[in-house]
């Protein structure tokens, strides 16, 4: 598996991912609604940014965006977001893309790296965060509704680099 930079060829691929994942509205609190063209506004990034894909024979396993948290002021600190397909789940597609965001911030100078919103009971990526040095610095209750479990927290995990 290969991690590489974005290019536009590839939202042929990356879209349908991006789709599978918001419509599930399990993980993400982006809009099912929202339409190709919005999703592409929204997770390729724009310069501090970066948007990455894990690609292997040709097939886009997952995909990755990191950039600063906030501007300004906050822009010392990291984010990122990770999608991988469930077809390619359980196979470290998603440890290679976190382990990559984390390498890249470290490279551009970031003192931390913040997840402001990972859904609290989506246990593989909070066990994955936790293995990569993550803690939890809060979480906040019912603030991301889940369509089996109902209103869930979400959390904010926080690493420094």
């Amino acid at each position: 598996m290969r991690i590489r930079e974005f290019i536009e060829a590839d939202w042929e691929q990356v879209w349908p991912i991006v789709q599978d994942v918001i419509t599930a509205q399990e993980t993400f609190p982006y809009d099912p609604g929202w339409t190709a063209e919005i999703c592409h506004d929204v997770w390729v990034e724009r310069t501090p940014g970066h948007t990455v894909v894990a690609e292997q024979d040709g097939k886009i396993l997952g995909t990755a965006k990191m950039g600063p948290n906030k501007p300004g002021p906050g822009s010392h600190v990291a984010t990122a977001s990770f999608m991988v397909p469930a077809a390619a789940r359980g196979r470290g597609v998603g440890r290679a893309l976190c382990e990559y965001a984390l390498d890249w911030a470290r490279r551009q100078g970031y003192a931390a790296m913040q997840f402001n919103a990972v859904v609290e009971v989506n246990e593989a990526a909070v066990r994955l965060y936790r293995q990569l040095g993550f803690t939890v610095i809060g979480t906040v209750p019912e603030a991301f509704a889940h369509p089996t479990l109902g209103r869930v927290g979400l959390h904010v995990m926080h690493r420094p680099l």
